[in-house]
C-alpha cells in the first residue's frame, strides 16, 4: 500500500556566507493513512525542522538547504511550486504548534481567525454556514460556551482553551495528515493529558494521520501506533510502540528511556555517555523506514 506520507533521505542545512551547517542526514520515514506516528528525540535533534520541510515551510527559507525527497499522495513537496505547497497548508494538511497562545494572533478575535481557516478550504463558505461549523468543532472538542469564545481574543482564553481551539482549527478541514509539534508542552500536566486524549479521540474519528513529534516518552507510548528515534539529525531506531518499549536496541533510545522521571528510588539514574557510537545506522523492529 503507497503510505500517505514518505520521506526519503532528507537532508537539511543552514548557510550563509561565512558556514554551512547540516541539521539533518538522510531523513527516511513513512506514514500510512489513518496511522499516528511519533518521531521522538531530545530538544535541538530536528524533529520540528523535519515538520516544517513537510508543510513547504523551509523550501521558501533562502537560508536552507533541503535535499532528499518528501512525497505526500504520490507529489513531492520539495519539487512542488511555492503556491502549491501553499495550497496544501491548512486544507489536507495542518499543524498544531507547541504554544497555542502565541499560534493565535492576539489582534483578532477566535471568530475572524478560525473563519479564515474555513474558508481555504470553500472560499465562499457563508457566515452563517462557518457560525454553524465552528460551533460544532468548539462543541467537539469540549467548549462549553462556543458563541463566548468565538468572540473572544487569545489573550483571554486560558492556555488549555487555545490548544482546544487550534485543535479545532487543525481538525476543521479534515485534513488527511496533522503535525502536532509538541502540543501541551506549554499547559498544566493535567490539562495536557485532558488535551492529549481529546485529540487521540478527535483524529481516531476523523481518520487522519499524525506525525507526533515529542521528547515526552510517557505521551508517545499512549499515543502512536509506531515510532522513530532521531538523534543529532538522523533516525536512530524505529519499530512499533510495543516492541520499542519492551526491549530498546539502540543506546541512545535506552538513555532516554532511562531517563525518564520515576516516582520510586533515589538519585539519578546512571545514563550512558552521549557519543558518536550512537550516530550508527538505525535499528529496526521491523518494517520500513
Amino acid at each position: 500500500m503507497t503510505p500517505l506520507l514518505a520521506i526519503n533521505s532528507l537532508t537539511l542545512a543552514f548557510k550563509n556566507l561565512f558556514q554551512h551547517t547540516p541539521v539533518l542526514h538522510g531523513i527516511s520515514l513513512s506514514i500510512a493513512k489513518g496511522e499516528k506516528v511519533a518521531l521522538v528525540g531530545e530538544s535541538g535533534s530536528g524533529k520540528s525542522v523535519t515538520a516544517r520541510i513537510i508543510l513547504g515551510l523551509l523550501q521558501e527559507t533562502a537560508t536552507a538547504e533541503i535535499g532528499g525527497e518528501v512525497w505526500f499522495e504520490g507529489r513531492d513537496i520539495n519539487a512542488m511550486r511555492k503556491a502549491e505547497r501553499a495550497a496544501l497548508r491548512g486544507t489536507d494538511m495542518s499543524m498544531i504548534f507547541q504554544d497555542p497562545t502565541s499560534s493565535l494572533n492576539p489582534t483578532y478575535t477566535i471568530r475572524s481567525q478560525f473563519v479564515e481557516v474555513l474558508r481555504r478550504r470553500t472560499a465562499d463558505l457563508s457566515r452563517g454556514d462557518c457560525d454553524e461549523r465552528m460551533i460544532s468543532l468548539l462543541e467537539e472538542v469540549r467548549i462549553p460556551d462556543p458563541l463566548r469564545v468565538l468572540e473572544a481574543y487569545p489573550f483571554q482564553l486560558s492556555g488549555g482553551m487555545n490548544q482546544r481551539v487550534m485543535i479545532a482549527m487543525a481538525l476543521a478541514n479534515r485534513p488527511k495528515l496533522l503535525l502536532a509539534d509538541e502540543p501541551g508542552t506549554a499547559l498544566d500536566v493535567s490539562v495536557q493529558a485532558q488535551t492529549l486524549s481529546l485529540m487521540h479521540h478527535l483524529v481516531d474519528n476523523h481518520q487522519t494521520a499524525v506525525l507526533f513529534i515529542s521528547h515526552n516518552l510517557g505521551v508517545m507510548r499512549e499515543f502512536a501506533d509506531r515510532v522513530y528515534v532521531i538523534y543529532r539529525g538522523r533516525i536512530v531506531e524505529y519499530g512499533s510502540t510495543g516492541s520499542l518499549f519492551a526491549g530498546p536496541l539502540h543506546p541512545y533510545t535506552q538513555a532516554l528511556m532511562a531517563a525518564v522521571p520515576r516516582i520510586t528510588g533515589s538519585g539519578l539514574p546512571d545514563l550512558p555517555e552521549i557519543s558518536d557510537t550512537f550516530l550508527a545506522p538505525p535499528v529496526s523492529h521491523g518494517g520500513t523506514l
